[in-house]
């Protein structure tokens, strides 16, 4: 693709540059998600960007911003992370416009922004608390908007808001009320295998700190495996929740289940 846009120009020129950075974003996601290579990802990202530069177009420019976020998040900068979501989003608003797709890309950041200050542990607990619900209920307010939208090939809507709910109280240690707010939920209404995995797995990280919910954690973390495995197995933070679950008294069926799951994330050999 890379190769047909440099021996065009114009208006065809431009449309193969959207088609490639539409190829790089998608590959971002799977080398960083699917395959665990942030590296590989932030390589996708940086590629994707050079192409966006030459567009010089707002909408695809926070886009880019968007999936650098991810990849800056995964290695560990929440951060930079959030500090580029941020750029973004005050450059988005200033060329949004009409129409549905800026609105869901401008929710996309409040949330990848949601994301990125709760795991931001250089900050006080409630300061980080206050800025993710901050940005949970700005993305509430565009979703009402822009209903259950695939614009950028991205899953905007009230559900993947309602899925960041429970993720972000499960992060912040907020373990009651991610599963309280997990129960109005219906995940099956998003299309992304990824996103409702991430739900199951977050409810099951949370009901695995509630006393007597154990059983109900395992199969959660199971029912997230089925949805997406090689991501789910690829998770540390569900390692580190079979690992709790391990310690603590639980069913001898229950007991099999997450030494089968122990076995399949590395944990036991």
């Amino acid at each position: 693709m890379q190769t047909a846009a440099d021996a065009r120009h114009g208006y065809v020129r431009r449309r193969l540059l959207q088609l490639l950075a539409g190829a790089y974003h998608p590959a971002c996601v799977l080398l960083l998600k699917y395959l665990g290579y942030p590296d590989l990802a932030y390589v996708a990202v940086t590629r994707a960007a050079e192409v966006i530069a030459e567009l010089e177009d707002p909408h695809y420019t926070a886009l880019s911003d968007f999936f650098t976020a991810h990849v800056l998040l995964a290695a560990g900068s929440p951060d930079q992370a959030l500090a580029r979501a941020g750029t973004a989003i005050s450059r988005l608003e200033r060329h949004l416009g009409g129409g549905r797709a800026p609105q869901a890309l401008l929710g996309e950041l409040h949330l990848i922004s949601a994301t990125a200050a709760t795991r931001d542990k250089a900050r006080a607990g409630e300061a980080r608390r206050l800025d993710a619900e901050t940005h949970l209920a700005e993305a509430r307010r565009l979703a009402r908007y822009t209903g259950e939208s695939r614009d950028w090939h991205l899953n905007f809507g009230l559900t993947n808001v309602g899925i960041h709910h429970v993720s972000l109280n499960t992060a912040l240690g907020r373990h009651g009320p991610a599963v309280d707010a997990g129960r109005a939920l219906d995940p099956e209404a998003i299309t992304a295998p990824g996103r409702r995995m991430a739900y199951h797995a977050d409810l099951g990280r949370s009901l695995a700190h509630l006393r007597g919910r154990e059983g109900d954690a395992t199969r959660e973390l199971l029912l997230a495996e089925t949805i997406a495995p090689q991501r789910l197995r690829l998770d540390p933070l569900v390692r580190d929740c079979v690992i709790h679950l391990l310690g603590r008294p639980t069913p001898s069926h229950t007991r099999r289940d997450l030494r089968g799951l122990a076995h399949r994330v590395g944990i036991l050999t």
